[in-house]
């Protein structure tokens, strides 16, 4: 296990490192969570030691972001006085990422010869 997480954060430091160094406008643990894919298809081996860590974070992932939510309570006055631009933010984001997924799922069904139901 310990073996593993290292190997998980080792790829996010490497991501990092690159993307500084590189000046991307990507991501560092984006990056280096593309870096472990990469290593995990190339290595059987490797994919069955990460699976096991892997599962074990994301059924606590939830864990990850309590310290998101203090953050935000922590600046409540802030976010109340810009209150309606967050709201107008988040509701605009929000149609619009719907809207983008909608339109690539038609899209696809298209490309694809689909007929559009199940």
């Amino acid at each position: 296990m310990i073996h593993a997480l290292s190997l998980i954060l080792i790829c996010q430091l490497a991501g990092e490192t690159v993307t500084r160094l590189a000046g991307w406008p990507i991501p560092g643990p984006v990056l280096g969570m593309a870096m472990l894919f990469a290593l995990m298809l190339a290595s059987t081996r490797l994919a069955a030691l990460i699976v096991p860590a892997g599962t074990g974070i994301l059924r606590h992932l939830s864990l990850l972001f309590v310290p998101a939510a203090v953050g935000v309570v922590g600046h409540l006055p802030v976010l109340a006085a810009n209150g309606l631009g967050v709201a107008l933010a988040l509701i605009v984001s929000t149609v619009l990422a719907l809207a983008v997924g909608a339109g690539t799922f038609v899209l696809v069904a298209r490309l694809t010869g689909g007929r559009g139901d199940a």
